[in-house]
């Protein structure tokens, strides 16, 4: 981890690219955090200016609406009520009404949520709440209202239930910085006592890349896919010389240590990540324990796809990386062998290659630490996400029986469907928004809070695409927002697709469709943009393509009523 030296020297540096602001407001001093949060952000190569409020400035920052916090204009808005004070709040207290404390903690925090959703457009970073073991009660306290261990366990609780229900606030969980690093590193009791500096400075860094990774996620940057080896990786001992009674695996031994990393990984197939296969190993053989033993926890219905084979690993993880369809630096490779690691990253710089512990028992307290699977959103589509590739694999299985492309596309019996954004859709069509860099014409982030402001704003025209054929249902696949700016002129504020149905007729489809509502809307004028970003090349031309004419910069129109349908086998 960064020294605090490091990232203080980092935040004064000029970082290209997008500019992004955030403001720290604290009920302790902050400008220390300011400085690492901002030095960590430039050294992960993001362009964060950060704005810090001064010690204990919230009340008198948010409830004027001239304050320089709103003045700055955030993206962000970081809250961070530190326990320290909020216990000698607690202790200050009338005992009597020590047992409603919790309630009235989350109502101050729901008053600076609504101050800040009145006055700003910031999303709002609420940091938790650290653990003060105040020794009153000693255990009793966790049982009895009147303590303080019982109202910070009650306020958690409540602080996770209302910002569920809240979309605009999305928790820092600091709680876990200190658990892993222990209180005494965490907290400097002389430097809180002197300087209201509740955080040692050694610990800024861990706190910092907390708040970062939470930024970076609602920038779209998440790890989408685990790579994984598997003899001394996912179970101990080679399967190939051992055979499937010889692997360690299951309660005894080394086994339990691979087994909980199992379920982890299997916990994380289960909230969308894809979980990838590569092995240097016969595939029959590779394929044994997870069909055959029965203390394994991954199954083969869990692997989204499986590569096993004697090729080097470099050359087997480009070809997973292009089955997939998705960003290398969304992928995380994880092997037991110092050399495959190694060889890995020399080959290809972007993918993650965590560096493995030596002893199997720490494997995943290690991959848990690096947090790398920190989200914004989570949609019930994700909970199957590894199923839609596995179709996937069979749609390209069956094109290779075709001579041409055309009979492989009315061979899938495709169906589209578009239809106006809606409430149960919201949290899948911001998490596409959030997460689509590829196909994404103006890759614009919105939160959920932003979705259901505009699909309640007549100004807007909103459309949500769906795809299904013989092999599976996609799901939602594509995102469009027109935007009206006179009665007969629109614009496409928001195109998005997934890259997993591309060449399919999908983008010809949703054009023919999205030109059609536009008329019925009234429009004569369409208008487009294309704004270039690191990872959106491959739609440069999609709207020329599409039978737009250049407008110069990147800018594109096209007369509704000139349109003549292109061709596509989705039926609609």
């Amino acid at each position: 981890m960064y020294r605090f030296r490091e990232l203080t020297k980092a935040s004064k540096k000029d970082v290209e690219g997008k500019e992004y602001r955030i403001a720290v407001l604290g009920n302790v001093a902050t400008q220390f955090l300011s400085q690492a949060i901002g030095g960590y952000a430039h050294l992960c190569g993001m362009n964060l200016k950060v704005f810090d409020a001064d010690y204990d400035q919230i009340d008198a920052q948010l409830l004027d609406p001239s304050s320089e916090t709103y003045g700055y204009a955030p993206d962000y808005i970081l809250l961070y009520l530190a326990t320290d004070r909020i216990y000698e709040e607690f202790m200050k207290s009338d005992p009597s009404l020590r047992a409603s404390f919790a309630d009235e903690m989350i109502g101050k925090l729901k008053r600076y949520w609504d101050l800040i959703e009145a006055h700003c457009g910031a999303r709002i970073l609420q940091m938790g709440f650290t653990s003060i073991n105040d020794a009153a009660f000693g255990s009793y306290g966790l049982r009895t209202a009147e303590a303080f261990a019982y109202q910070m366990k009650k306020l958690d609780w409540l602080l996770s239930r209302e910002a569920g229900e809240r979309k605009g606030v999305y928790p820092v969980d600091i709680l876990s910085v200190q658990q892993e690093i222990g209180t005494e590193k965490f907290f400097d009791p002389v430097l809180y006592y002197n300087a209201k500096v509740n955080i040692a400075l050694d610990s800024m860094g861990y706190v910092a890349k907390k708040v970062f990774d939470v930024i970076d996620s609602l920038q779209g940057h998440a790890k989408k896919c685990v790579i994984l080896d598997l003899d001394n990786t996912l179970w101990g001992g080679v399967i190939g010389d051992d055979g499937l009674s010889g692997i360690e695996i299951g309660e005894l031994g080394r086994g339990h240590a691979y087994a909980d990393l199992q379920l982890w990984l299997k916990s994380l197939k289960q909230r969308g990540i894809l979980l990838a296969i590569c092995s240097k190993n016969e595939e029959d053989t590779a394929k044994e324990p997870f069909i055959s033993h029965e203390e394994m926890v991954l199954k083969l219905s869990d692997i989204a796809i499986f590569v096993a084979n004697w090729q080097d690993k470099a050359s087997n993880i480009r070809y997973i990386q292009q089955t997939l369809n998705i960003g290398m630096d969304s992928m995380v490779f994880i092997d037991d062998n110092p050399f495959e690691r190694e060889l890995v990253r020399s080959m290809i710089p972007e993918i993650c290659v965590p560096e493995l512990p030596s002893d199997p028992a720490c494997y995943l307290g290690y991959l848990q630490g690096l947090n790398l699977f920190e989200t914004a959103s989570y949609s019930s589509e994700d909970a199957d996400r590894t199923g839609m590739y596995q179709a996937e694999a069979k749609r390209r299985e069956s094109e290779a029986a075709f001579a041409s492309l055309d009979d492989y596309l009315i061979s899938l019996e495709m169906e589209g469907e578009a239809l106006p954004f809606d409430e149960m859709h919201y949290p899948r069509i911001a998490q596409l928004t959030q997460r689509s860099n590829q196909f994404n014409l103006r890759t614009v982030r919105y939160t959920e809070e932003d979705i259901a402001r505009i699909a309640s704003d007549e100004g807007y025209v909103t459309l949500y695409y769906t795809l299904k054929d013989k092999f599976g249902d996609h799901g939602l696949v594509s995102v469009v927002i027109l935007k009206k700016e006179s009665d007969n002129v629109f614009f496409v504020d928001t195109w998005l697709m997934s890259c997993r149905v591309l060449k399919r007729g999908m983008e010809e489809f949703i054009i023919n469709h999205l030109v059609s509502a536009a008329g019925k809307n009234g429009a004569k004028t369409l208008k487009a943009e294309y704004i270039p970003t690191k990872k959106n090349k491959m739609v440069e031309h999609i709207y020329e393509q599409m039978g737009f004419d250049s407008a110069g910069d990147n800018k594109y129109s096209l007369n509704v009523d000139d349109f003549r349908e292109l061709k596509t086998y989705i039926k609609g």
